[in-house]
């Protein structure tokens, strides 16, 4: 699982709407699962990716800033309140009847 804090520059629309690029290009990547961004009361950020593993995702976060560290939505995050980590994940999966799956 990969977790990015951090604050914005621009109003999260702004932001969602300069994410069609990243999101088309993640969807692409070996190993990715999903992606989802929510924004806490105090305007914090947080940029959740699930990996078929932690390997997948570091190297994908490396390709990112090679492939696409020029995208707009980069001068949109401040980047002194960036938190950036991957982490493996020990929960089964539960599905919405109750199942559990490793993944």
């Amino acid at each position: 699982m990969e977790l990015t804090t951090f604050k914005l520059r621009v109003p999260l629309a702004e932001f969602m709407a300069a994410n069609a690029e990243v999101d088309v290009w993640l969807a692409k990547q070996r190993g990715f699962r999903l992606r989802r961004i929510a924004q806490e009361d105090d305007g914090t950020v947080i940029d959740m990716l699930l990996w078929d593993s932690v390997a997948d995702g570091e190297a994908v976060a490396e390709r990112l800033m090679e492939e696409l560290g020029d995208a707009p939505l980069h001068a949109m995050i401040d980047h002194r309140t960036v938190r950036w980590r991957v982490l493996p994940v020990h929960h089964p999966r539960v599905t919405g009847r109750g199942r559990t799956q490793s993944h």
